[in-house]
């Protein structure tokens, strides 16, 4: 899972890592409650939803070989795979991304069954300074010029004198700003105490028209929840299970059956209003898919590879067509209600929200 890596196929000579399929596993067996009132029901079924997950492992000349011509297989870059960021940077970006995307598919779920549920944006608290620039050798060689006035474990109260209550105060901040203006920050350094400092802005090493300070907050939301609930992850990285999680928590708690006693398989970004937002290695999780006996899957509208091509270029639905040996349906949705209504088409009960049972 993760964000859409540069994956590229047809390549003339050996790249050093290979984004191949990985598994599709029962989200419902992750699903854990704590103390669950008494008025709150759980609903057993026999099937489940399935997240998918890809891996990118270095590959010899061998491999490279053997999968130039797999419909499964992209071949990939140092750049494509990191990015601007180091190994380690990108691991824990993804590890964050998961949490994140588990917190808002208990909100999401709950609030669609007419649960309470509420998210609290946390304090802007620095995890670390972002890389500009990665080294042939992992390491960085390029640093923001904030890296020269802000550390890990700061807490940035205000910018230009505007209180900071959450990441979203500080972008708002920014938005008006271009690489290279400066922002004076007044930061809370643990031990320290209070400061201001001026920083020069940069732009994203990912998204060249943004601009940012240069650092990676943690992820300091807080989700308030009636009950107690818990989706293990098993450090699993990235957001696209999101739509899975979210699925997968209904189906416990709304009566019958969402799937219709079928197993499906899910992926797919989700935001807290139900968008669904298009990931990374499709035509890999299709295989994974296909590998595990699981001949539905619901993903993004958005995916490219689910749009027409533009004249003299390949088509991408064929390709997702063959990873999966034409025997996986994919089921495209852009909303979570598209995905309920269509679960409800191949079969599946209707949610039942709690003010309705």
């Amino acid at each position: 899972m993760g964000t859409k890596p540069n994956a590229r196929t047809g390549v003339e000579e050996p790249t050093p890592y290979a984004l191949v399929p990985a598994s599709a596993e029962p989200v419902n067996d992750r699903v854990v409650f704590g103390d669950v009132p008494d008025d709150v029901e759980r609903f057993d079924t026999d099937s489940s939803f399935y997240f998918v997950t890809v891996t990118a492992p270095s590959q010899s000349v061998l491999s490279w070989v053997a999968g130039r011509n797999d419909p499964a297989v992209s071949f990939l870059t140092e750049e494509d795979k990191f990015g601007s960021r180091t190994p380690t940077q990108r691991r824990e970006i993804n590890l964050q991304a998961m949490r994140t995307a588990e917190q808002e598919a208990q909100f999401l779920a709950l609030t669609t069954l007419g649960y309470d549920a509420e998210i609290v944006p946390g304090e802007v608290i620095v995890q670390e300074v972002l890389c500009l620039e990665v080294a042939d050798d992992g390491t960085c060689a390029l640093f923001p010029p904030s890296a020269e006035f802000i550390e890990a474990a700061d807490t940035v109260l205000e910018a230009d004198g505007v209180a900071l209550d959450s990441v979203a105060d500080l972008s708002a901040v920014l938005s008006d700003k271009q690489p290279g203006d400066t922002v004076d920050l007044l930061i809370d350094r643990p031990e320290v105490g209070e400061m201001t400092v001026e920083i020069e802005l940069t732009s994203s090493p990912e998204d060249p028209d943004r601009t940012i300070v240069g650092f990676r907050p943690f992820d300091t939301q807080v989700v308030t929840l009636p009950f107690e609930v818990d989706i293990e992850t098993n450090q699993i990285g990235g957001p696209s299970a999101g739509l899975a999680f979210t699925l997968a928590l209904i189906d416990e708690l709304s009566p019958g059956d969402l799937t219709g006693g079928r197993n499906i398989a899910v992926t797919g970004t989700v935001d807290l209003e139900g968008n669904v937002g298009a990931i990374g290695g499709l035509p890999q999780k299709v295989s994974a898919v296909h590998q595990n006996g699981v001949d539905v899957f619901i993903v993004p509208a958005s995916q490219p590879e689910l749009q027409s091509p533009e004249p003299g270029e390949p088509d991408e639905r064929q390709r997702l067509d063959d990873a999966g040996k034409g025997q996986v349906q994919i089921i495209p949705v852009a909303t979570l209600d598209e995905a309920l209504a269509a679960l409800v088409e191949l079969g599946g009960d209707p949610v039942v929200p709690v003010g309705a049972r």
